[in-house]
């Protein structure tokens, strides 16, 4: 079930997005639950993060939307928002609100079909997803997207996660070939790399998260091109 909401003052538009989005649920198969609202205030008013995505008017009477979209963003960093507007250049603004994409007025169904598309697509990436590793008195189920990059030292992997260091016996091999559909990749033979974690490369070395990891030169044409593809992906 995807829970949206719709965030818009006038009726008539309001009415052609919930229209658009009974047709968008018959025609893709995608089960949606619609949520209205009149203003921003109204939306951001006890908040709480039970939203996937937001289709936001810009303008409206009492809280415009870009307010709206900042209130949220203090309590939810994750929900995807869309802003409706009849002006192009909300949408520089809505970089600030890290909102995902625009949709100018009047609503065509197709330009609506994509953005919803892109936006379910980037919902999906974010599924969470696990590996099971065995420790010391049994097994730990980890989440891919908490591990920073996986260390190798002899027979030992070393996995550097949100929630501290956990260790198992392994060979980065069969991990690598685990965990490669999951945006993972070598930077050298020590070290496998979540792509999500990548804050930027810079003299022979990556960082990922706090620490610099070093590239090197056999795998840095391989690691360039995934994460050039991985950001292309997250940001298009």
């Amino acid at each position: 079930m995807i829970r949206i909401a719709i965030v818009e003052d006038n009726q008539d538009y309001a009415e052609i997005i919930r229209e658009y989005l009974t047709r968008y649920e018959s025609e893709s198969g995608e089960s949606i639950q619609c949520v209205m609202f009149e203003d921003g205030a109204d939306i951001v008013e006890g908040y709480r993060a039970q939203y996937d995505i937001i289709l936001m008017d810009v303008e409206m009477k009492f809280m415009d939307g870009m307010s709206a979209a900042e209130a949220i963003r203090q309590v939810d960093e994750e929900v995807t928002i869309i802003f409706i507007t009849n002006m192009a250049q909300y949408a520089i603004k809505g970089y600030s609100v890290n909102a995902l994409d625009y949709i100018l007025k009047p609503v065509s169904y197709f330009t609506f079909s994509q953005r919803i598309d892109r936006a379910i697509g980037r919902l999906k990436k974010k599924e969470k997803h696990y590996v099971v590793i065995k420790i010391r008195g049994g097994s730990r189920k980890l989440v891919t997207n908490d591990i920073f990059y996986i260390e190798s030292q002899g027979h030992s992997l070393i996995f550097h996660t949100k929630q501290g260091i956990v260790e198992t016996q392994g060979t980065m091999k069969s991990m690598e070939q685990q965990l490669e559909s999951l945006h993972f990749c070598r930077c050298n033979n020590g070290y496998l790399v979540n792509l999500e974690h990548v804050e930027g490369i810079r003299e022979g070395l990556v960082k990922v998260g706090e620490d610099f990891l070093p590239i090197s030169r056999p795998k840095k044409k391989v690691f360039q091109e995934k994460l050039a593809a991985y950001m292309s992906e997250v940001m298009f």
